[in-house]
């Protein structure tokens, strides 16, 4: 909590004297994205009274997704209908300048940058930075923000971060700290625990099971790996959705899932065993065509497609798939369908 306190006064000498904030999430955000604005916005709104936007490239796809947007009743604004020139400050949270997975415009340095995945050169030269890539959330450092400044989020916010944490780290099962459990202990008294259920089961849309089919219909089986493609999308939580869904799977310890979605081709990897670490193997899976980065248990990536011919998109799938086989199992075993 001292961290946070310091932080908490920096973060305030970046904000003061100033009316308008952006806040720019991850494209196709999550739960986590969506809490951790919600509260920058919050903090922002009761210490100085600042007008706040929030954006995002992509779409809001995955049914828990829609729920707690719907819950927090936000107007999440598209990137591309946003003047960043309106705004005095912008933020980007649970996200990093030169990630790749948001739209941010390559030339608008944000002010403040917010995030627990591992720390990106470019954001060093941002002016208000916390980056801690050992929370399991950054929902959970935003909660730390609010009991610093003696701010108590009311019933919609407590319950959209304690989802958002308990989302990113499955639970407390994955990649978790004791701040994680003291936010989570800190947030469970307030939340709305008949709203976390309605999150947490969110109506889905009729092609969703299409999309599952065709992912199970495609999926390979390497020794210890699952790998398959969802092909060409335009809902990409689908895509770490699936890849959730195949790691409970009680043969497997490694899973990748991937889909195009407009001018991308996006990757989720999934692991329990995060010796190797996912996020490792999706940077070298990547390499220098795209960009990757996450945790130990899960990662994700995206590689631009423009101008690649569906010969050349197949053949980089082909490359893709060999190298995550070759890292996760170390062999090249011969494929088997799993269904």
């Amino acid at each position: 909590m001292k961290k946070s306190a310091a932080k908490l006064e920096q973060l305030k000498a970046v904000l003061q004297g100033h009316t308008t904030l952006l806040i720019v999430l991850q494209d196709n955000p999550d739960p986590d994205a969506i809490a951790s604005a919600v509260a920058l916005r919050k903090l922002a709104n009761t210490l100085f009274n600042i007008q706040c936007s929030i954006a995002h490239g992509g779409r809001v796809g995955r049914g828990e997704n829609r729920a707690m947007v719907k819950y927090l009743g936000l107007n999440l604004r598209p990137m591309d209908q946003v003047d960043t020139v309106q705004f005095e400050r912008v933020a980007l949270v649970d996200t990093q300048p030169g990630t790749g997975n948001n739209s941010l415009p390559p030339q608008v340095e944000p002010d403040i940058v917010i995030d627990h995945h591992r720390c990106r050169p470019q954001t060093r030269l941002c002016r208000f930075t916390d980056i801690r890539s050992r929370y399991g959330a950054t929902a959970t450092i935003l909660t730390e923000y609010l009991r610093c400044a003696k701010i108590k989020p009311d019933i919609p916010l407590a319950t959209a971060l304690l989802y958002a944490i308990r989302s990113d780290t499955q639970d407390l099962g994955r990649d978790t700290t004791h701040a994680d459990i003291a936010a989570l202990t800190q947030l469970l008294p307030v939340a709305n625990k008949r709203m976390l259920s309605q999150i947490q089961h969110g109506i889905v849309e009729r092609d969703y099971f299409q999309m599952l089919g065709d992912a199970l219909k495609n999926a390979q089986v390497y020794a210890n790996a699952i790998v398959t493609s969802l092909g060409s999308i335009d809902n990409p939580d689908m895509i770490a959705e699936t890849a959730d869904l195949l790691l409970r799977d009680d043969l497997t310890d490694w899973v990748m899932v991937y889909g195009c979605v407009k001018d991308k081709m996006l990757i989720s990897l999934r692991t329990d065993q995060e010796q190797l670490g996912a996020d490792a193997v999706i940077c070298r899976m990547v390499g220098r065509k795209g960009t990757g980065g996450g945790h130990p248990s899960y990662a994700g990536g995206q590689i631009p497609l423009n101008g690649l011919s569906g010969r050349e998109i197949k053949k980089l799938e082909k490359k893709l798939i060999s190298r995550f086989v070759r890292d996760v199992a170390g062999s090249s075993p011969k494929p088997e369908k799993l269904i």
